[in-house]
């Protein structure tokens, strides 16, 4: 008489977010209004989730700790307790967190208080230290041992291409391994010596090529290599990606991929499920899916938590700094970049005065900036200028200049005998940061001409700019330090750093002028 073995199977669950970027509430800061996003809501998910999975891993992809008016409050007024991104994951009950670009805006302290802080470890086996070579912030990987017996591992790595856009003293004494190589050869020890029945990567970056073509996206500089992870390191059973802030969820060459977009509007979701043959378990399928915060109450204990450093943010940003006299409204973003806006003179002026030299550069930072009304909040200040951006004034020789330039006019295309925007700035990731305005020189963007040859009429004080000389140029740290592709700017002689951020300078600016005159220097122009 022969007994059937009942066959043994399990699931195992995976919720994970990337780039909340500060979201802990259900609101937007800009217009104060509610909205389905942020942790307090997430929570309520992962409660949710607990109750309904035996087997639940829960992760976040990093940029966690930067993007919001509350973190940037948090920085500056409350930064001796905890910080309320870790006290929200530290409530949820996460598993294990990356570390994001973004992670690093801040400086060293507010960085390693984060992680001290965090009841979870931190994990990126590409940062590593200097002095050691091993990871910095915490292991390379860890092992979960889930309820049903289930064993998984989970790696974390972060593009590499950070010291490209980030303040020197805010990444002293790492060294940023390429994400690639070192998630390969983690891989394969993981597989050898551990022998996971899942092996779960945690990629801060993206996708460098289109996932159904393989057709490169993007210069391959190494700031996203998600497609080649997928293609050439065999072992991944899921790869967990973000940095992009796009929606995927996609099957590339047996890995499952996730991206789940960004300010906490949405989560990924994984599900495996196993079986037990010859006493080991086997994935015999897996499924992913991405979830918005629809429909979903925020946790109160979370909202509890938030309650005094909310109120705090919310009376920060309605205080008044100053007022504007004339109209320094946007109502078309490609108009204020084809044609000198006053909202764009004004952060030029700000620049200037801050740095105290006469050539500026910078940025309409997205298609949501509104400018400013007659009277200008707090709230006006950081919608508009979202990033904690310190200045840095370089010495650039009049070819650097051209060739800043010569990108710059990458921006605009033509269709139709229209100027319009290069769509390589709109996908697969929106970068309409990476088109800058100059001021301090005359200039002319011939829009239709062949690349690298599209700007003429280059003067500064009147006279044509000169190639060999060298001129003092202030512009935000990601910029000067050839973020962006600006390869023209990187290691450039420095002549002076403005550690004070954006937010700061242009409050300081109100507090000593009080009334703004909406003005313009008509400097370039955008033509066919």
């Amino acid at each position: 008489m022969s007994v059937k073995l009942q066959k043994q199977s399990a699931e195992l669950t995976i919720l994970y977010t990337s780039d909340v970027h500060g979201h802990a509430m259900p609101i937007l800061y800009g217009t104060n209004e509610t909205a389905d996003i942020g942790l307090a809501n997430y929570s309520s998910v992962v409660r949710q989730a607990r109750q309904q999975s035996e087997n639940l891993l829960v992760l976040d992809n990093g940029d966690l700790i930067q993007g919001t008016p509350l973190m940037t409050h948090y920085v500056k007024e409350f930064n001796n307790r905890e910080n309320p991104m870790i006290g929200i994951m530290n409530r949820i009950g996460i598993d294990a967190g990356v570390i994001g670009n973004h992670e690093f805006n801040f400086g060293k302290k507010i960085l390693s208080d984060a992680i001290n802080q965090s009841d979870y470890p931190w994990l990126s086996a590409n940062i590593l230290d200097e002095s050691t070579n091993k990871p910095k912030f915490g292991p390379p990987y860890i092992i979960k041992h889930l309820p049903s017996g289930i064993k998984a591992a989970i790696i974390g790595v972060t593009t590499h291409y950070i010291p490209n856009w980030e303040s020197a003293e805010h990444i002293q004494g790492l060294v940023f391994a390429d994400a690639f190589l070192t998630l390969d050869r983690w891989v394969k020890y993981i597989q050898e010596a551990e022998k996971p029945d899942v092996l779960i990567a945690s990629y801060h970056g993206g996708f460098e090529r289109d996932l159904k073509t393989g057709e490169q996206t993007e210069p391959l500089t190494g700031e996203n290599q998600g497609y080649q992870m997928c293609q050439e390191i065999e072992g991944i059973d899921i790869l967990l990606t973000g940095h992009q802030h796009r929606q995927l969820n996609e099957t590339i060459n047996n890995t499952l991929i996730l991206q789940p977009g960004n300010n906490g509007q949405a989560y990924g979701k994984v599900e495996i499920a196993l079986e037990k043959v010859k006493g080991s378990w086997q994935i015999t399928s897996k499924t992913a899916s991405l979830h918005t915060m629809s429909n979903t109450e925020p946790d109160p204990l979370i909202l509890d938590y938030m309650k005094e450093i909310e109120e705090s943010t919310q009376q920060w940003l309605d205080q008044p700094i100053g007022y504007i006299k004339g109209d320094m409204i946007i109502h078309d973003p490609l108009i204020t970049r084809m044609k000198k806006h006053p909202f764009i003179q004004f952060i030029q002026e700000v620049q200037m005065d801050a740095s105290g030299v006469d050539i500026s550069v910078t940025s309409l930072l997205n298609n949501t900036s509104t400018g400013f009304t007659s009277v200008v909040t707090m709230r006006d200040i950081v919608s508009n200028y979202m990033y904690p951006n310190t200045l840095m004034v370089l010495e650039l020789s009049g070819k650097d200049i051209k060739e800043a330039l010569e990108k710059t006019a990458e921006y605009f295309t033509v269709i139709n005998q229209r100027i319009t925007v290069n769509p390589a700035y709109i996908e697969p990731k929106p970068q309409h940061y990476n088109y800058d305005m100059w001021e301090g020189i005359e200039y002319t963007i011939h829009a239709s001409a062949e690349p690298g040859s599209r700007v003429t009429d280059i003067f500064y004080h009147g006279k044509p700019i000169d190639y060999s000389q060298k001129y003092h140029v202030v512009l935000n740290n990601y910029r000067a330090s050839g973020g962006g592709n600006y390869k023209m700017f990187k290691n450039k002689p420095v002549v002076k750093e403005i550690q004070k951020d954006a937010v700061e300078l242009i409050s300081a600016y109100f507090e000593k002028k009080q009334e703004i005159p909406a003005t313009v220097k008509n400097n370039f122009s955008v033509i066919l």
